[in-house]
Order: structure tokens, then C-alpha cells, then sequence
């Protein structure tokens, strides 16, 4: 089975902190980003047109590309003959039409790849004007940290709320604003490798639903924090407000609307934060006890389309497996992030595989070649250990030291 190890490397991270806009700032911001929607709107139009001209001619001849070079050669001569675009700066608008650029080529990848279409990423969407956060990407030659203030480029300031130091020169910032209308500055600065002591010690997990981490540590294992559970009575009152007061298509909502909206969005907010504080919480706890990671690969996408799918995104398994993988990368431990096929089925004891594959409702494991009996989550992350290759010294109910596992039938 696939076990692919990822060692604790610097790489890049990312720096988030709130920002203080003025009514000046936010006039500007909005501006500058009108200008960007608009060229991206225009990128859009242009792959389009790109795509009906080559099918159009199906021997290649004269056939026409829609690159950064062709979008940047259009962007020079827009910004020639509008006056309005050359009142904005040049870099946010460069920066955006090569996040078009990257989001352009992956969709032809997986087309080319000829992945299943609910696999693929899919062609860049227009951005409407009521639907779209504002988003501008800023490189280095853009904006600058003074006297404690970001400045970006077009002569526009913002008050950046300090939680922290930087640890070194960012080389890029992006300015950004959520669903509930705060303002976040995001800076990319080179991570640095915060080493933890060795413990000697290793653990494998098991991700599930009931409990949102099985571990083979007994104190180690998340439970399920059912933090949208507790808030699902207020959603569900914002919501029925939301839907008496819903617009007709294509017009804007009423003031109470909005405001019955903006209490959506920031309780959806506040679940969110509440996973990734869990999340983080305990994954710094896993990784500050343990020296190796032996995690399942799990993708729970699958699991939005059964019966287990408000459950399943309540638990937030996705982020809690990146905030995993992420505090391994930043103290220096070594993660394995190990194919989940089979591992509900096999022995962590003798390898041994079951026939058929268990019920979900059968909850104990019992191997019938060496008679070993124990709960299904936990053998699961036993059996993470020993695909790994870890020395389950340091786990409990693993085989000991010295026995060389067998290689799954």
C-alpha cells in the first residue's frame, strides 16, 4: 500500500492578521477591486473566444493560445485606451491574471488527464458583483510595512492589527475580505523549523465520524466536537428570516436581508473558528508527544453524499488532518500519511485480511487466523503504525519490537 512521507521541511507560510480600513481605504479598495473583477471578467471572455476559434478549425490551422503573455499584452492595451483602469495600479491586476493563468492550466490538465468530471477543477467562472469577495494579490514591488501600517500600491494605507511578529520579509501579501465584511491581510514568509525534543515515541490515526481521530494512545483520541450541532437551532432561525425576506431573482435584498445574512455568515464564522481552534489544539498536543505520524489519507469528499454528511462536515476531518500535517511540518516531525484501502479489514496483529468487507455498525474487530479482539477504529490505527514501518515501541496493543509485518495479501 502507498505510504508517502512528509519529512519537516521549511517551505513557505502564511501570516494572517485583521485590518483597520478606513471609509477612505475602503473606497479604494473596492475601486481597485472593480478594476480586477473587470480584467478578470475579460480573461474570461477571451478564453472563451480562444476556445470557439480553435474549434472552429480542428486541423490546427492558425490556431490561437490564451496564455499569460497573450492576457498581459491585452491588459497593456486596455489600460492604454481606459483611463479608468490606469487610475488603479498595474500590480494587483499582473498578479491576478496569473492566478487566471494557473487556474486556466489546471483546468486543461485535468481535461487532458481525462479525470471524471467531478474530479476536475473546471474552467475559471465569471465573478458577479454581488456573489464575489474582493480578493488583490500584492508582490513585493506593491506595498511596503511602515511605521506599523501596510501600503499598498496606489496610494492606498491600512491599519494591520499586530497579534504577532513577522518572522522575516514577507514576499507577497494578499488582501482580502470574508463573508461577514472584515478585512485580512495575508503575508508569505519563509517558515521556519521550530524543532520539539524527541519523546521516542510514535502513535497512528484513524479518522472516523463517531469519534473524529482514533489514535492508538488512548489519550490522544478527538471526540467529536459537535460545535455546528450546538449552533444549528440560531442558524436555523437566521435562515427561515433570511427566507421571508428572500428578493426576487436579480434584485438586491432589503436591509433585513442583509442583516439576517450577515448573522448567518458570522455564526457560520464562529463554528469555523471553533473546528480550527480544536483542530490546531490537538494536533499540537499529538505532535509535541510524538517523534513519528503514521496518518490515514483520508478523503472524506465521499462522505457528503450519504447519510452521514452533516455529521461528517461537523466533525471537520479535512481540516483537522492539514492542521496535522502543517504543526508536524513547523516542529520537525515526520508525518506518513498511509492509503486508507483496507484498513478496517486488515490484523494489526498477524496481517490477516477478512473476506468481505465489515458493516459500519459492526464496531469490534475480531481476526479469525490469530483470534485477536479489539475496537475496529483502534485496530485501524494500529494498522497505520505497521504500514508506516514505525517501531511501535511507544504505542500500545501493537506487536512488539523486533517482528517485521506482513505484507497484505
Amino acid at each position: 500500500m502507498a505510504v508517502t512521507p512528509i519529512a519537516g521541511d521549511a517551505g513557505y507560510a502564511r501570516w494572517t492578521f485583521r485590518l483597520r480600513v478606513s471609509s477612505t481605504a475602503l473606497g479604494l479598495l473596492l475601486a481597485e477591486w472593480d478594476r480586477c473583477r473587470w480584467i478578470w471578467n475579460e480573461c474570461c471572455a477571451k478564453s472563451k473566444q480562444t476556445h470557439l476559434w480553435n474549434k472552429r478549425r480542428p486541423d490546427g490551422v492558425d490556431k490561437r493560445t490564451c496564455g499569460p503573455g497573450q492576457l498581459d499584452k491585452m491588459l497593456t492595451e486596455a489600460r492604454k485606451t481606459n483611463t479608468w483602469l490606469r487610475e488603479g495600479s498595474s500590480v494587483p491586476q499582473q498578479q491576478l491574471i496569473r492566478d487566471f493563468g494557473k487556474s486556466r492550466a489546471k483546468a486543461q490538465k485535468d481535461i487532458k488527464d481525462r479525470l471524471p468530471m467531478r474530479q476536475r477543477a473546471g474552467m475559471p467562472k465569471w465573478k458577479k458583483k454581488r456573489e464575489t469577495r474582493p480578493s488583490m494579490n500584492y508582490n513585493r514591488n506593491g506595498f511596503r510595512l511602515k511605521g506599523g501600517k501596510l501600503h499598498l500600491a496606489g496610494g492606498i494605507a491600512l491599519t494591520v492589527v499586530w497579534s504577532r511578529d513577522l518572522p522575516a520579509d514577507p514576499s507577497s501579501v494578499r488582501v482580502c475580505q470574508d463573508s461577514v465584511g472584515h478585512w485580512y491581510c495575508s503575508f508569505v514568509v519563509p517558515a521556519e523549523v521550530q524543532p520539539l525534543p524527541e519523546t521516542g515515541a510514535v502513535i497512528g490515526i484513524d479518522w472516523g465520524v463517531k469519534e473524529t481521530a482514533t489514535t492508538t494512545s488512548d489519550d490522544h483520541d478527538l471526540p467529536h466536537s459537535a460545535h455546528g450541532k450546538t449552533a444549528a437551532v440560531r442558524l436555523a432561525r437566521y435562515q427561515r428570516m433570511m427566507a421571508r425576506r428572500k428578493p426576487p431573482k436579480g434584485k438586491p435584498g432589503s436591509k433585513g436581508y442583509q442583516r439576517a445574512k450577515k448573522l448567518a455568515a458570522k455564526l457560520h464564522k464562529k463554528v469555523a473558528r471553533q473546528r480550527q481552534d480544536t483542530g490546531r489544539k490537538w494536533a499540537k498536543r499529538v505532535v509535541r508527544d510524538h517523534d513519528a505520524l503514521a496518518v490515514e489519507d483520508f478523503r472524506p469528499k465521499f462522505l457528503a453524499k450519504s447519510t452521514m454528511a452533516r455529521k461528517a462536515a461537523d466533525a471537520a476531518i479535512s481540516a483537522t488532518k492539514t492542521a496535522l500535517v502543517e504543526m508536524g511540518r513547523k516542529h520537525g516531525r515526520t508525518v506518513y500519511l498511509v492509503h486508507p484501502a483496507h484498513t478496517t479489514m486488515d490484523c494489526a496483529q498477524c496481517g490477516a485480511r477478512t473476506k468481505h468487507a465489515l458493516p459500519l455498525s459492526e464496531r469490534t474487530y475480531a481476526c479469525t487466523v490469530c483470534g485477536a479482539v479489539s475496537p475496529r477504529d483502534k485496530n485501524s490505527a494500529r494498522v497505520m503504525l505497521v504500514r508506516a514501518g514505525l517501531n511501535p515501541a511507544g504505542a500500545e496493543g501493537v506487536r512488539p519490537p523486533g517482528v517485521l509485518p506482513q505484507v497484505a495479501a
